[in-house]
């Protein structure tokens, strides 16, 4: 049997059991290799009890406690027996709860319950007359191991015990045992170490079967640390190799140079420089030199442009784009939706003015043209922006997924410009990529700033270049928490909506979802809401709905929280809130619109332009609106049901107002209690605008996978163990480590359990999440 095929062994057959009847399965364990990286959660010291004072109704946990007495007695009011035992920390106590057909059938649990005695208990909390309990809970009593000396026995009791994620009816400690059963049957051979040997040697580590035998049963806690060190580098040099060979792969191509033309030269750039209403900030100087001089190289740039809400990233993009086209190229503006879309094309005509309308009455001598290719187009109209796109007579072509069409041809594809990133998966960039004749140079632009660490980790394959300053003249954005459930607070709030559409702003007021019938939020169409499930204060993220790919949704219904502590109310939708906001007395005569990605093409573009004009001064929307849309005079954003999005989103949205001269206001009104992740998330939002500052505490409150894209991608995340704010220098040192072996042997010809530790943890589905944050 090949190392492949026994880590890829059923666990019916390794473990004996009868075909079908897995019970491991229901956590996900199929194979071998599933249990075996299958990790503990945490440790408990046999010498050191469970804080029962800490346990939460709801969650499902393994104690470890002392039997502190235990009774069966008659019911009273029902046949049968019931058995009731208390086990303690030496602090709290906690109730354990059986019941049995009658008194002989719990002896068996009393013999085991004797007072003085130790064990792990494993069930859901409950509650119980204001007292805490388990009923019906799995037990191992220390001792009942089944070892076969002194020496053993010793050994265990001094051995820390792994406390596996687990569900009811597979406790931690059977876990443990089919762990044991097939470690204690695998070979070095039988399991491939992807992190080479050299690499093992210099960092100081061991073999992946020796780590994982001290990780599953350890001997000492320190022994267990230095283990989970070892498979945390792991993770990170499989991850990092990944992107390495992506960059190499992407800079194999040459690409042609697209220089900056010289001084005296007609040139689209020096003339836009020129109209320009504004300074470029430093920031944005300091960029532009670094994308020019890239641009004028044979390698293809592989750049990242992140920067602050409004730090004018739109503005460096077009100045990159003209720079290709004055050089003879073309450049693509990929967008994730089409009300982005139709805003990108809108800002780059208006900056550029007479400089689009090549071939147009009043366009300037050396003008090209901005065509707006989206799947929405009339027939006319798309045979018009193909054909612009295929001559070159549009030097810059802004779209959606349409782009991607087999039917889209470019004369010379030079320059690549992908927003938001985060919603397009590997394979739709590389697509369109392969139009050019030449590697185009590529820009991937994110509005959502993203701390060092994750950047490294999740964009190892480009540059990152940072735009932390926001032009001058923004009057900035102020944050207030609204209590849900205060009737005069959300009366002032519509006041205040009212007050500024009368003063000439607008207000955009943000709902989870489009129908007050919804099972979830508005997931379909393409609104990429990410609208948080109930039970995210477990640090569970879900699926951004809109994205390619997801299958996962948050309920809109009533459903108990984690704790089960309060009734979820259901989402807001726009459909319900626009006719609740016209019935109210304080919008009276005003304006309301709506704005949800099921809306037609012609209705979205119908309602912007509204929205814009003033016609229609308060717009009720989902998240539609989170990204690109630009109105100066905006300057009110509501975000009902706050608490249920991520913090990237809110901050995202609350950049969509103060963007003009007049100063903005965003009101989160939510009814998450004191002391969650979800009010502090909020609290967040209230006490500062610096995007990075809420990047780094969004990656706090998230799990890695989520953060890495896991969670939007629907699948499970890679990496288990790796905590990428907490293992900062061992993911640079995987870095260091895997860049010298890639580089040494780009296809990995000497590392061949890298080079199916790639392909089986990121094969092209799974290797979306490096491109989603």
């Amino acid at each position: 049997m090949t190392p492949r095929e026994r880590l890829e062994e059923p666990l019916t057959r390794a473990l004996g059991q009868p075909k079908g009847k897995n019970p491991l399965a229901k956590l996900g364990l199929e194979t071998v290799g599933d249990l075996i990286d299958h990790y503990p959660r945490r440790y408990d010291d046999p010498g050191r009890l469970t804080d029962i004072g800490k346990l939460v109704v709801g969650e499902h946990v393994t104690v470890m406690a002392r039997v502190v007495r235990a009774t069966i007695r008659e019911m009273r009011n029902r046949r049968g027996a019931l058995m009731e035992a208390v086990i303690t920390d030496g602090t709290h106590e906690l109730s354990l709860t059986f019941f049995g057909k009658h008194r002989g059938s719990l002896f068996s649990h009393e013999k085991r319950l004797v007072p003085g005695r130790t064990g792990l208990f494993t069930g859901t909390v409950g509650e119980y007359r204001n007292n805490r309990q388990l009923t019906h809970p799995a037990f191992l009593m220390m001792g009942e191991e089944d070892l076969e000396s002194d020496e053993e026995m010793l050994a265990a009791a001094a051995r820390p015990i792994p406390i596996y994620p687990a569900v009811a009816a597979v406790p931690s400690w059977k876990i443990a045992k089919a762990v044991r059963m097939v470690l204690d049957t695998l070979t070095e051979d039988e399991v491939p170490d992807p992190v080479p040997l050299e690499v093992r040697a210099r960092v100081g580590l061991p073999a992946r079967l020796d780590a994982l035998r001290r990780v599953h049963r350890p001997d000492s806690m320190a022994e267990a640390h230095a283990a989970l060190h070892r498979l945390r580098f792991e993770e990170a040099f499989v991850l990092q190799a990944a992107l390495a060979k992506r960059r190499a792969v992407a800079t194999s191509r040459p690409a042609t140079p697209r220089a900056l033309l010289g001084p005296g030269e007609p040139s689209l750039l020096a003339d836009l420089d020129a109209r320009l209403p504004f300074d470029l900030t430093p920031g944005q100087q300091e960029v532009g030199d670094e994308i020019a001089a890239e641009l004028a190289s044979n390698r293809p740039m592989q750049r990242l442009l992140q920067g602050e809400v409004g730090s004018g990233k739109t503005v460096v993009a077009l100045r990159a784009m003209l720079q290709v086209v004055d050089a003879g190229g073309q450049a693509a503006l990929l967008a994730p939706t089409e009300v982005l879309a139709a805003q990108h094309a809108r800002t780059l005509r208006a900056l550029l003015g007479p400089l689009a309308e090549g071939g147009m009455l009043g366009g300037a001598a050396n003008a090209t043209r901005v065509a707006l290719l989206t799947g929405s187009l009339g027939a006319k109209a798309r045979k018009e922006a193909l054909l612009a796109a295929a001559s070159g007579a549009a030097g810059i072509v802004v779209g959606t997924h349409a782009l991607l069409s087999e039917h889209v041809r470019f004369a010379d594809l030079g320059l690549v410009v992908v927003d938001e990133q985060h919603r397009f998966g590997v394979e739709q960039r590389d697509r369109l990529r392969d139009k050019a004749s030449a590697a185009p140079h590529l820009l991937v632009m994110t509005a959502t700033p993203i701390p060092r660490t994750v950047a490294m980790t999740v964009f190892g394959d480009l540059a990152v270049s940072t735009l932390t300053q926001v032009p001058a003249g923004r009057a900035g954005v102020t944050t207030h928490l609204v209590p849900a459930g205060n009737e005069r607070w959300l009366d002032r709030t519509w006041e205040r909506v009212r007050e500024e559409a009368g003063r000439g702003g607008r207000a955009y007021v943000v709902c989870p979802r489009i129908h007050p019938d919804d099972e979830g939020p508005a997931g379909a169409g393409e609104d990429g809401m990410e609208v948080l499930p109930v039970g995210y204060d477990d640090g569970v993220a879900p699926a951004a709905s809109g994205d390619p790919g997801t299958g996962q949704a948050a309920t809109g219904r009533a459903a108990a929280g984690p704790a089960g502590d309060r009734p979820q109310k259901p989402l807001r939708a726009v459909l319900e809130v626009a006719e609740e906001l016209r019935a109210r007395p304080q919008l009276a005569g005003t304006g309301i619109g709506v704005l949800h990605g099921q809306l037609a093409p012609a209705e979205k573009d119908e309602a912007m332009e509204r929205f814009a004009s003033g016609e229609l001064p308060v717009l009720v929307a989902t998240t539609v609106v989170e990204v690109g849309v630009d109105v100066p005079e905006a300057t009110v954003m509501v975000i009902l049901d706050a608490d249920r999005f991520g913090l990237s989103q809110l901050h995202q949205l609350r950049g969509r107002v103060g963007r003009g001269s007049a100063p903005g206001l965003c009101l989160l009104v939510s009814d998450a209690p004191e002391g969650s992740t979800a009010r502090a998330r909020c609290e967040a939002m209230a006490e500062t605008t610096d995007g990075f500052r809420l990047a780094n505490l969004d990656v706090e409150l998230r799990n890695e996978g989520d953060v890495l894209g896991a969670a939007q991608s629907g699948r499970s995340s890679s990496l288990k163990l790796l905590r990428i704010m907490k293992d900062t220098k061992l993911i640079e040192q995987a870095r260091t480590e895997a860049l010298g072996v890639v580089t040494a042997d780009p296809e990995l010809h000497y590392a061949p359990e890298l080079r199916e530790a790639i392909a089986g943890q990121l094969d092209p589905e799974k290797e979306e999440f490096l491109e989603r944050t």
